[in-house]
């Protein structure tokens, strides 16, 4: 038996450990006022994903710890996306309104359009629990939903890895928060453990990455989005 002290402050790392790794990564955007490198779609990812977890916790209560990483997380995430939104790539979509997603998903120029999708989501969220918030197979659904979308956490960071061939933006310190929250989550429920073994292999990925790609600033060249964008913004002004 652990001590009652170390319980509990293993309690308290679990439940502000993994919201405060983004405090470097939103430092370290802040300080060269670019947000290029980091993707954008972790923020979306980790909002929706814990948005879905707090009413996961209303039809099962999970460890409180958990409840309260939730809440962190979620302001935590709000903060960066405001950091991304402002220090946002000149060659980004959300700057030149060229994007390939319906309705711009999650590549809109304003902050305000996030806050407001994310006000949408969880109005729909809440009317769906009020509806079917008593059947356990809901519940259940609820949370393998929240944490299988967790789980695909590392892969726009991936992707975005791979594009720039360089990890240039992307702080270290997130990658061990991710490795470190997966590690504590294989002492939860089932959904938790399934859904951390996954995300530890893409984590994996990561870390292959870093080997092989480095944290070189990326070629001048531009990628091959980039200098279609380019294209496109060049015929605009024409």
């Amino acid at each position: 038996m652990f001590p009652a002290w170390l319980s509990i402050l293993a309690s308290v790392g679990m439940a502000v450990g993994p919201p405060l790794v983004y405090a470097d990564q939103a430092y370290s955007i802040v300080r060269k006022k670019d947000a290029s490198g980091f993707s954008r779609d972790v923020c979306a990812i980790l909002l929706l994903a814990n948005i879905t977890r707090c009413f996961f916790w209303l039809g099962r209560h999970f460890e409180y710890a958990l409840l309260i990483q939730s809440f962190l997380m979620i302001m935590a995430q709000l903060a960066l996306l405001y950091i991304c939104t402002k220090y946002n790539s000149r060659l980004s979509p959300e700057n030149l309104g060229v994007s390939t997603r319906p309705l711009s998903f999650w590549q809109w120029p304003t902050y305000t359009q996030y806050l407001e999708f994310l006000a949408g989501f969880i109005l729909c969220q809440a009317i769906l629990f009020l509806i079917f918030g008593r059947s356990t197979l809901y519940v259940s659904i609820l949370g393998f939903v929240a944490l299988g979308l967790e789980s695909t956490l590392p892969i726009p960071q991936v992707i975005s890895n791979y594009k720039q061939k360089s990890l240039y933006g992307f702080r270290m310190s997130t990658l061990i928060g991710w490795v470190g929250g997966d590690a504590f989550k294989r002492l939860s429920p089932l959904q938790f453990k399934v859904c951390a073994i996954f995300q530890l292999s893409i984590d994996c990925v990561i870390i292959v990455q870093r080997l092989y790609y480095g944290n070189a600033p990326p070629n001048a060249t531009l990628l091959p989005e980039e200098d279609d964008i380019e294209q496109a913004l060049a015929l605009d002004e024409e």
